[in-house]
């Protein structure tokens, strides 16, 4: 085996672009994948809106982020560079309404993988499809295949094996056990992004969307769109709140202000008047119809109390009893602890393994963010060897 030859485990986007970087030093780079192709919940993601980081301005940006080290790391492989990556893969982008930087209309997202995975062939990338980790130590590291157990001698290896949602993409955290029996402190997977399960009179309300509204828990505040569901509430605040309710037992009480644009004064005036309520509602307050369905559900006492009403209106509560169940959420919370990290994200008590990707104990909402990092602790990893 060459001197310079880099083992990767997983060829989802931290895997592919540590690979990238490391071809292009030079290295001969192996990943390995136990599915039957690269990049699986990359294009799953990409059924509900292909964008692929955010166009924020990066001091804002890297506060979508807890932790001090994904920061520093989304800052040297920031989302200016993430659309110079692309735009060299001969992929053009676009900045969406929100935001978010999307692939052109021309660009699906299994057309951004073929073009990525052309590059990583172009640059003598082997990537070894259906081969399942088992285990690794000091200088070998131990699969499984169809044709039975094997092992692979490394230099240099990176673990990049994903969280655990999903897993029909291949991202099922086995690997959680394997490095948990080496005393490796994993912090427990958990739900992230994920939707809300609330009281069954909610439930009605499914399939109908609130627009332009603003989401609160606590101090925090979040405008934007939900959409009420059979068992509770999704969409882009409610997964925003996620990291600040996790730090508190269920049930929990979020806040949602049904009219941002006029105060609590305003409303109050308007129902003041001699027209019927739901007129009210409808024709001054401007309510879409889902916005009145949810003051509905209010007794009827509350309802008719208009000093009430107008407090609900900027402040409806709505009770969450439960996050999804994590294999069908966007993303996971935890992974490898930090602690158990060097300031290269090379594993303490293993020398020259690394962990990348979202395996590591970080999280992020959507919108971007979530594959920015990925990208990023991709980079670093890479750039961690390069320079070792």
């Amino acid at each position: 085996m060459q001197e310079n030859q880099i083992i990767i485990i997983g060829a989802g986007p931290a895997g592919l672009m540590a690979a990238q970087i490391l071809a292009e030093k030079g290295f001969k780079v192996h990943v390995y994948e136990q599915n039957k192709a690269a990049a699986r919940k990359f294009l799953v993601a990409g059924n509900g809106g292909f964008n692929l980081t955010h166009s924020e301005e990066l001091d804002s940006f890297i506060q979508k982020y807890e932790d001090i080290e994904i920061q520093n790391m989304v800052i040297e492989f920031d989302n200016k560079k993430v659309v110079e990556w692309l735009s060299n893969l001969g992929i053009t982008t676009y900045i969406g309404s929100s935001g978010k930087i999307f692939p052109t209309k021309n660009f699906k997202p299994i057309q951004v993988l073929k073009a990525w995975l052309d590059r990583l062939e172009e640059l003598g990338v082997n990537i070894h499809y259906e081969n399942t980790f088992l285990d690794f130590d000091d200088s070998l590291i131990y699969f499984k295949n169809n044709s039975g157990d094997f092992s692979v001698k490394y230099s240099k290896l990176i673990l990049a094996m994903g969280g655990g949602s999903w897993k029909k993409t291949g991202s099922d955290a086995k690997w959680v056990e394997t490095l948990t029996k080496k005393n490796i402190t994993i912090i427990p997977l958990q739900s992230a992004n994920s939707g809300y399960n609330t009281p069954e009179k909610f439930h009605s309300l499914q399939g109908q969307y609130l627009k332009n509204i603003k989401v609160s828990f606590g101090n925090q505040e979040k405008i934007g769109e939900i959409v009420f569901t059979k068992y509770g509430i999704e969409g882009s605040p409610i997964y925003y709140m996620n990291r600040y309710t996790r730090k508190h037992d269920f049930p929990l009480m979020l806040h949602i202000d049904l009219k941002p644009n006029l105060s609590e004064t305003d409303i109050l005036e308007q129902l003041k008047g001699n027209s019927k309520i739901s007129s009210v509602l409808k024709r001054n307050l401007k309510l879409s119809t889902t916005a009145i369905n949810v003051l509905k559900t209010l007794d009827k006492e509350s309802y008719l109390d208009i000093e009430n009403l107008a407090k609900t209106i900027k402040k409806f509560p709505i009770e969450i009893l439960s996050f999804r169940p994590i294999d069908e959420v966007i993303s996971t919370a935890g992974g490898v602890a930090f602690s158990e990290l060097n300031s290269q994200l090379e594993l303490k008590d293993f020398p020259n393994v690394y962990c990348a990707g979202e395996m590591i104990d970080w999280e992020a909402p959507t919108g971007g963010y979530l594959l920015q990092a990925c990208f990023s602790t991709g980079v670093f990893v890479a750039n961690s060897i390069v320079n070792s």
